[in-house]
C-alpha cells in the first residue's frame, strides 16, 4: 500500500486513540508503518508486532521473526496477538502502552520524536536504532502535523 493511502486509512483510529489513551497520532502512524512495512506485512492484522505474553487471552498467530540479543540479530519463532482488524490492532496497541507502567515516561513527552526516544528507553523493541527509525518515518512523512 502506498504510504499516503496507509496514513489516510489509519488516521481516524489513530486520532481516536490519541483522544482516548494519549498516544500521539504520529507515534501510532510511524510505528504501524515501520512495524508492518506500510501495511505490506501484517500477519494476524497485528500492525505493531505486539507479542502474546501470558496476559493476552485472545487469539494468537505464530510468526518467524528476529530479535537483537547482545548486538546480534537472531531468528525466533514467537507467539503474537491476532486481531479481527487493523483498527482493533491500533486500539489494543494504544491500551497496551497506556496500561503498561514501563511506558509511563512516554506520557511526559510533548512530541512524537520525544515519544520515540522514550519508547526505546522503556525497551519497546530490541532494535538499538528503533527510535531513529521511527523519527525518520515521522520526518519523512511530516507526521508531526497530525499531533497539532
Amino acid at each position: 500500500m502506498a504510504p499516503t493511502a496507509f496514513i489516510n486509512l489509519l488516521l481516524p483510529v489513530a486520532r481516536e486513540c490519541h483522544a482516548t489513551y494519549g498516544v500521539p497520532v504520529s507515534v501510532t502512524l510511524a510505528q504501524a508503518a515501520l512495524e508492518s512495512g506500510w501495511g505490506q506485512s501484517v500477519e494476524g492484522n497485528n500492525l505493531f508486532g505486539v507479542k502474546a505474553d501470558s496476559s493476552w487471552h485472545g487469539p494468537v498467530v505464530m510468526i518467524d521473526t528476529h530479535e537483537v540479543v547482545q548486538g546480534t540479530k537472531i531468528p525466533v519463532l514467537d507467539k503474537f496477538r491476532r486481531y479481527a482488524s487493523w483498527s482493533d490492532s491500533i486500539r489494543d496497541h494504544a491500551a497496551f502502552i497506556k496500561n503498561n507502567k514501563r511506558y509511563a515516561p512516554c506520557f511526559k513527552e510533548l512530541t512524537g520524536e520525544g515519544w520515540a526516544r522514550a519508547l526505546q528507553a522503556a525497551g519497546y523493541a530490541t532494535d538499538p536504532n528503533y527510535a531513529k527509525s521511527l523519527i525518520a518515518v515521522m520526518r519523512g512523512r511530516s507526521m508531526a502535523q497530525y499531533d497539532a
